[in-house]
């Protein structure tokens, strides 16, 4: 038995001319949450559809849980669950209705506490298309999760809800973790993969350009930390000192931001810098580079090499 849940080797998918994957191979271990990360065309919606058999790949080798997603549709219908950006369903059904279709059709008992906890208490018998675009996408959680399925695919699941309903989400990724659930989450929501996934693949124009862990990707970009400091007086606004292993500064909103190679060497200096002048220290904040940063690093470093 393969120690993976999801293979894919050297995947590829075309329409017409347009090369939307193009050699693609990762690999997933049972119990992750794996973030799939990308501009708009880069290729996620395109890689969950031919691992959750929605699409035919045109090349290469796909597993979910040791099944071929475009031979065996049926077997994997039962191991897998599916939150796709548009949900489709009929106009007229209601929550509660399409919970029990969707649990009768994988011989599960229907969770109805499951729509409770994602604040649809109030609408289980309210009509589909009356429902909020945010009240949508909740159901459309609900229903991808209810049969308690081996696998969960996740494609942009918070886009849409409110804060409360984001933070309910997170918990219930957890738990599912927590039970052995293997969750793909495909987003544009950089701080969200940061937060719940163990490990990233970054696709740009069909191809990983990296994959890792949020840390160990954030840790291999330009590495400048940034440091925000504000002071009484605003002296650093004043005259722009120059520190010790800054790259660039700038101003915003009463601080001055430094962007360091060695925080050490910089915050010392602007700490003696200060002492000296008499300008007491209000607030300062040495942030890491976030996933976001380094997002934007590899994405924009490809475009202009393109």
């Amino acid at each position: 038995m393969s120690e993976f849940i999801i293979e894919v080797h050297d995947f590829r998918k075309q329409y017409g001319d347009f090369v939307a994957v193009d050699q693609l191979s990762f690999t997933v271990k049972p119990g992750e949450i794996f973030g799939i990360l990308g501009p708009n065309g880069a290729g996620k919606t395109t890689t969950l559809e031919c691992l959750e058999g929605i699409r035919t790949p045109d090349a290469g080798e796909l597993r979910v849980a040791g099944i071929d997603p475009s031979h065996d549709r049926r077997q994997l219908r039962s191991v897998i669950g599916v939150q796709l950006q548009s949900s489709g369903m009929p106009e007229s059904i209601t929550p509660d209705e399409a919970m029990k279709l969707f649990c009768a059709y994988h011989g599960a008992a229907p969770r109805y506490d499951l729509l409770d906890r994602l604040g649809l208490a109030a609408k289980r018998k309210t009509q589909f298309h009356e429902l909020s675009t945010g009240q949508q996408r909740r159901l459309a959680l609900a229903l991808a999760i209810a049969h308690r399925p081996q696998v969960i695919f996740l494609d942009e699941p918070t886009a849409g809800l409110d804060v409360a309903t984001r933070v309910e989400l997170h918990d219930i990724m957890r738990e599912l973790k927590q039970d052995g659930a293997t969750i793909v989450l495909a987003t544009h929501d950089m701080a969200e993969a940061e937060e719940m996934a163990d490990r990233v693949a970054i696709l740009l124009q069909g191809k990983i350009v990296t994959i890792g862990t949020p840390l160990e990707i954030t840790a291999t970009g330009a590495g400048l930390t940034k440091v925000s400091v504000r002071t009484q007086n605003r002296l650093l606004l004043q005259n722009g000192n120059s520190f010790p292993a800054v790259s660039r500064h700038a101003a915003k909103d009463d601080y001055a931001i430094y962007y360091s190679e060695d925080i050490g060497r910089t915050v010392s200096a602007i700490i003696q810098t200060l002492d000296v002048a008499g300008d007491p220290l209000i607030d300062l904040r040495v942030e890491r580079p976030s996933l976001e940063d380094r997002f934007l690093e590899l994405t924009n470093h490809k475009a202009e090499a393109a």
